[in-house]
C-alpha cells in the first residue's frame, strides 16, 4: 500500500497573539504519568527503500497540479484545519479536514512553495461539512517559519454555539473549586460528556502549536489531553495549565508540550505560552477518536 494512500486513511481531526516558545533539550526522562510509557518497536527494515523511492517520486509532483489524495496536498491542507481551529475554534466548534477536492503548488521565488487549494472541511460537533478554498505559504530560506494561510469557507461558522459557550463560561468561572482532569481521552478512547468541552478547547489550543510547526515534511494530530488545570479566572477569561500529546504521523513520534492558555466566548482562544517538553519513547496513542 503506498505512502499517500496510508496518510488517507489516518482520520485527521483541530493566532492569537504572540506566545512566547520554550523547548527542552530533546533527552529521555522518565514517562510523565499521564503518558503511554510504552517503548517504542523498532521498525521492521523490509520495504524502506520503496518508501524512500516513493517519497522522492512525490517529491517530484510536489509542483504543478497535485493529486489530491498524496502527502503534499494533505500536508498543505491539514494546516488550513489549524490555522481555521486558531481562528474560530472554541469548546463547541471543532475543524477538521475531510477531504483534498483539487491542489496546486508552485515555487515562489526565494520565498518558499505556495499550495492553491480546494478542500472539504468538516465543522466536527455539529457535523457539518462545507467547502473552502485556501493558500498555504511554507516560508523557506531566512525566512522560514510557520506556514501562512489564507481561508474562505463559505457557511462553516454558520452553527450558532454562543449560548452553550456562555452558559459554559459562566459556570467554571463562579465555580470554587477549579477544575483539574486527566487523561482526555483515556486508554480506552472514553472522555466523560462533561469534560469534552474541555477536550475540545485543548485541541484549539494545541491547533497553535501545530500550526507553528508544521512544514511540508510534518503530519500532526492531536493524541491526548494528558492533563488541563484551571487556574484563577483573570479579566473574564478562563485560564488553563495544559499538557498535551501530539503525534507526528510521519515520523511517529509523540512530542509533548506544556501549554498555558486562557479563552472565554467574546476573545476565543488565546495560548500565552509554549514550551516543548524533554523527549520520550513511547508508542504513539490511539488518534482515531
Amino acid at each position: 500500500m503506498s505512502l499517500g494512500i496510508v496518510l488517507v486513511m489516518v482520520v485527521l481531526t483541530g493566532v492569537t497573539g504572540s506566545p512566547s516558545v520554550t523547548r527542552r533539550p530533546e533527552t529521555e526522562t522518565t514517562a510523565h504519568p499521564n503518558s503511554v510509557p510504552e517503548t517504542v518497536e523498532e521498525p521492521e527494515t523490509f520495504g524502506q527503500d520503496v518508501l524512500v523511492d516513493e517519497e522522492a517520486e512525490e517529491d517530484v509532483m510536489a509542483t504543478g497540479e497535485l493529486n489530491p489524495n498524496h502527502y503534499p496536498a494533505q500536508r498543505a491542507a491539514k494546516v488550513v484545519q489549524h490555522y481555521l481551529n486558531t481562528r474560530h475554534g472554541s469548546p463547541y466548534r471543532l475543524f477538521g479536514l475531510h477531504s483534498v477536492l483539487r491542489g496546486n503548488a508552485e515555487d515562489v521565488a526565494d520565498s518558499g512553495r505556495k499550495y492553491q487549494l480546494e478542500i472539504s472541511v468538516q465543522e466536527i460537533i455539529g457535523n457539518t461539512t462545507e467547502k473552502c478554498s485556501a493558500e498555504v505559504l511554507f516560508p523557506r530560506g531566512e525566512r522560514q517559519g510557520a506556514p501562512q494561510v489564507q481561508a474562505s469557507c463559505g457557511d462553516l461558522l454558520k452553527n450558532d454555539t454562543k449560548a452553550q459557550e456562555e452558559a459554559l463560561h459562566n459556570q467554571y468561572k463562579t465555580n470554587q473549586t477549579l477544575l483539574s482532569a486527566q487523561n482526555l481521552p483515556d486508554s480506552y478512547g472514553h472522555i466523560d460528556p462533561d469534560m469534552k468541552p474541555f477536550w475540545h478547547l485543548g485541541q484549539v489550543a494545541s491547533s497553535f502549536v501545530m500550526l507553528r510547526e508544521s512544514t511540508e515534511n510534518t503530519l500532526f494530530n492531536m493524541a491526548q489531553v494528558a492533563n488541563i488545570t484551571q487556574l484563577a479566572t483573570e479579566n473574564d477569561q478562563l485560564k488553563f495549565d495544559c499538557h498535551i500529546l501530539l503525534h507526528e504521523m510521519v515520523s511517529q513520534e509523540i512530542i509533548h508540550w506544556k501549554l498555558l492558555f486562557t479563552w472565554s466566548p467574546a476573545g476565543g482562544v488565546t495560548v500565552l505560552q509554549m514550551e516543548q517538553l524533554p523527549h520520550r519513547c513511547e508508542k504513539p496513542p490511539n488518534t482515531n477518536n
